[in-house]
């Protein structure tokens, strides 16, 4: 992947991760989270060109953890085209990104999706990942929280106790400047 894909990325990953059809994925695919991944694993960024068009792509990144001698490779995010054919193009670009995974010292990589994308855990085991574990995902709604109707009827964050505003304007401001993003 290159700067001048970005773009093209983005607007490939907006296409596939609706709110309607994959929410999670939807929640975390924004132009911030792809841009601060291409900028501190570059080289984990990959894509696929058909005639010089993207036509998909693997985010990924490696995790270590201190004092094991293991490091894993995490697929972040994969997508293809559905319009480029069932060409394999997946298959390439996670077989690519587990070279690069490789070189970079990892003994394992890692991939997670929704437990309800049947195609998705099928391709996965055809490359010759294992469903190792459930994993459970929980969200919370916070429109009815009070707190939330107090910010958006005043267009600020409503004063709490224990200096919750302070905390959420460094936040806010941390995040405006782009010094990271939790994921």
């Amino acid at each position: 992947m290159e700067i001048g894909d970005l773009a093209a990325v983005f607007a490939l990953g907006e296409s596939l991760f609706t709110a309607e059809r994959w929410p999670s994925l939807y929640r975390t695919w924004d132009q911030y989270a792809l841009a601060t991944h291409f900028a501190s694993d570059t080289e984990t960024c990959l894509v696929a060109e058909l005639n010089d068009k993207v036509v998909g792509f693997a985010v990924g990144t490696m995790l270590e953890k201190p004092g094991s001698a293991w490091s894993y490779g995490y697929l972040v995010w994969l997508g293809v085209d559905p319009t480029a054919g069932r060409g394999g193009i997946g298959a390439k670009l996670v077989g690519d990104l587990q070279e690069v995974f490789i070189e970079l010292g990892a003994r394992m990589i890692m991939a997670d999706t929704d437990a309800e994308n049947s195609a998705a855990i099928s391709f996965f085991e055809k490359q010759g990942f294992e469903e190792d574990s459930e994993h459970v995902y929980l969200s919370k709604n916070l429109t009815y929280d009070p707190h939330y109707i107090a910010h958006h009827r005043k267009g600020r964050v409503a004063e709490r106790p224990g200096g919750v505003r302070g905390a959420y304007k460094r936040a806010k401001a941390k995040k405006n400047k782009g010094d990271g993003y939790a994921h």
